[in-house]
């Protein structure tokens, strides 16, 4: 029996290694190894490179916002996708939901800020109602529109293409 084990799981290292298993977090080690997110939604192979990784999440939640609600602890770059998503959404209609997902992520110690104060803003809103709480968060966003593209211009420079 103990053959078999080593066996399986020199396969399962393998099975990583190669790319064919999918993974739900960043390495260990990394500075987001905290995010965690549903492979049921991400179907990411266990040898992409941390940075394109972020780079996949931050695509799929632009493309399809909804799946924001299954990371724990997005990363910086995964709320501005989330932020720039709900800035298109307020031009078109109510951005209550997304604005909901985005507040629901900071209830997580865990969650690095995007935006300075977002914290902030969002505790500060913790005795209202969700409509009152999604109002206040956007209007935090509202007033700082200008140092977010700041910050995503800087965050786009540091990471490498891909």
């Amino acid at each position: 029996m103990p053959l078999l084990d080593t066996l399986a799981a020199g396969l399962a290292h393998l099975s990583r290694i190669c790319g064919f298993d999918t993974i739900d977090g960043f390495p260990p080690g990394h500075p987001y190894a905290s995010t965690r997110w549903n492979r049921a939604y991400f179907d990411i192979a266990s040898d992409t490179k941390a940075e394109k990784i972020e780079r996949i999440l931050a695509d799929a939640i632009t493309n399809t916002p909804l799946v924001f609600a299954h990371i724990s602890h997005p990363t910086p770059a995964m709320q501005r996708a989330l932020i720039a998503v709900i800035e298109a959404v307020m031009r078109r209609g109510d951005p209550t939901a997304l604005v909901t997902l985005l507040i629901a992520a900071y209830d997580a110690p865990h969650t690095i800020e995007a935006v300075p104060g977002l914290r902030r803003a969002i505790e500060d809103s913790r005795a209202g109602n969700p409509s009152m709480r999604a109002f206040a968060v956007l209007e935090f966003l509202g007033q700082m529109q200008a140092p977010f593209g700041v910050i995503d211009m800087i965050d786009q420079q540091r990471l490498p293409a891909p």
